[in-house]
């Protein structure tokens, strides 16, 4: 004879398992924005605040990186 499976008891209240499930489903997703990149004409990057697609977005990175690194030129 098999024994019975029991549940184990749960540490974290039901409702709040419930509100954690429902904020990782992908129907409570941002929707993506499909605007033009303002420097190529591209579909804007999804995580892109200034309207920029990934390659322009990159792009702008780097170039604050690389303009970090300079050294004042003295005279």
């Amino acid at each position: 004879m098999g024994r019975k499976k029991q549940e184990p008891d749960s540490v974290v209240p039901p409702d709040i398992m419930d509100g954690a499930r429902r904020s990782v489903t992908p129907d409570r997703a941002r929707p993506a924005r499909r605007g033009k990149c303002k420097v190529c004409g591209d579909e804007v990057a999804p995580n892109s605040t200034e309207d920029l697609c990934w390659v322009c977005r990159r792009l702008k990175i780097s170039a604050w990186r690389d303009a970090d690194h300079q050294m004042p030129a003295i005279d």
